[in-house]
């Protein structure tokens, strides 16, 4: 019997205790997230249905430009980490300076394209809403908008940590900005009665306190990245280019995501408001589910794009393996975790028998596939985004998304009868069209002729 030959790995870039270090900060960091995104709503559904209307249509555009910046963010990390894995360091450190000024600079124009247009976005994009929505809808966009540079600001910084392995310090930062935002918001909604604002105001100040302490931070010229030390930028086309070359196609990939999220929702509010509901609770419960493999997903472009640079491959494909297991094995325990304890969960939303037996069929549907399929659909990707090969994973997520999530939602949920069920069966048909696209992409093995440094 022919043995396997062992492979030595003494000299990988990354041993298991500096993985478990940058995965469990970035855990941590999604689930802060999830928690407080979840404890916002409950405080401002106490001001009122108009309060909660208002903020969550312009969390909409929010989420857009969230995605847009964290895209950017992505974008600024590969190019960093591909020069590290290079030994190039002041090159990585000048890409680092690059991103941060440069997606700064964006958002100010961004923000400033918000307020001129503000009348077109309550009016025209919002459409016909009641006085008192447009009223709290108003006050929020206002004084959020005031928080997108400093939010984009934040995403660069923490990209910038995560591929120097240090996302434990982005943990942190998020504690405190988590902090600054929850408590705010309890002492003006529940101490002062504030409306809209009593959401807004705290998001701002966290998001301003975030940007400064990231910053600061990378100012120390002792990190192995850092920034430069002056207000005097000059754009540096080349190395934004590449950075543009990762951040563009994956920022249309995830505003796409977003859009067809907006279609699919206007799809299921046809199915009368047992389905609205089912279809609510069951997004955060999801959200739970694929919570281990979003941060696997961020750690994947940290390592990933490191060993792009140093031009092993064979690392590459070795940490793709490995962070594919975790994402697996970390998915199966959190998804088994949720259905064990989801009849108490759901007798936390108080539903009606029928809503709680649609959301059990949906939660349970999800989870499985999501053990089965959502780790090759959406963590391999991310291999070949630190490869550079951001440009295939658009394409496919695109076509993938509009034929089989939003067709397929309207084939099944709508003409075939399944109702809000058939829309998350479509969504599971676009995660396994994806996952047979990519896994074609990887063995042909045309993502290792992408490297951009």
């Amino acid at each position: 019997m022919r043995q396997k030959r062992k492979v030595d790995r003494s000299n990988y870039l990354f041993d298991n205790r500096m993985l478990l270090a940058l995965i469990i900060p970035l855990v941590i960091e999604q689930l802060l997230a999830v928690l407080v995104g979840m404890a916002d709503s409950i405080m401002i559904a106490s001001v009122g249905e108009a309060a909660v209307s208002g903020v969550s249509l312009v969390d909409q555009i929010m989420v857009l430009l969230i995605n847009a910046f964290a895209a950017l963010a992505t974008g600024g990390a590969v190019v960093a980490g591909q020069f590290l894995g290079q030994k190039r360091t002041e090159d990585a450190c000048r890409s680092a300076t690059q991103l941060v000024w440069f997606v700064t600079i964006c958002a100010i124009i961004i923000t400033l394209i918000v307020y001129i247009g503000k009348y077109f976005i309550l009016h025209v994009v919002f459409g016909q809403i009641e006085p008192d929505v447009m009223h709290h809808a108003d006050i929020y966009l206002m004084i959020v908008s005031a928080s997108i540079p400093f939010m984009a600001l934040y995403n660069g910084g923490a990209a910038i940590f995560r591929v120097m392995g240090n996302s434990r310090v982005t943990m942190q930062v998020s504690i405190i900005m988590n902090i600054i935002n929850v408590g705010g918001n309890a002492i003006l909604i529940y101490g002062f009665h504030r409306g809209a604002e009593g959401v807004a105001i705290p998001t701002l100040v966290s998001r301003i306190v975030a940007a400064l302490i990231i910053t600061v931070l990378l100012c120390n010229q002792r990190r192995t990245l850092h920034i430069e030390r002056t207000l005097h930028y000059r754009i540096n086309w080349s190395l934004v280019k590449k950075i543009l070359s990762i951040g563009v196609p994956n920022g249309l990939e995830n505003s796409m995501f977003q859009l067809g999220k907006i279609i699919v929702l206007s799809l299921v509010s046809t199915f009368g408001t047992y389905a609205i509901a089912a279809n609510a609770v069951s997004n955060a419960i999801a959200m739970f589910q694929t919570l281990p493999g979003m941060a696997v997903s961020l750690a994947v472009t940290s390592v990933i794009s490191r060993c792009v640079g140093a031009g092993d491959y064979e690392q590459v494909k070795y940490y793709s393996k490995k962070l594919l297991k975790f994402t697996y094995s970390c998915m199966m325990v959190t998804v088994f975790f949720i259905l064990a304890v989801l009849p108490y969960i759901l007798k936390a939303y108080n539903l009606s028998d029928k809503t709680a037996q649609i959301a059990t069929n949906i939660i349970y549907f999800h989870g499985i596939s999501a053990i089965l399929i959502w780790p090759l659909a959406f963590t391999l990707p991310g291999t070949f985004r630190a490869c550079g090969d951001a440009k295939a994973c658009m394409y496919i997520s695109i076509f993938s998304m509009w034929i089989f999530r939003i067709g397929f939602s309207y084939v099944l949920g709508k003409y075939a009868g399944m109702g809000v069920f058939g829309v998350w069966v479509a969504m599971v048909i676009d995660w396994l069209f994806r996952t047979i696209c990519f896994l074609i992409r990887y063995f042909s093995g045309k993502w290792r002729k992408k490297a951009i440094v």
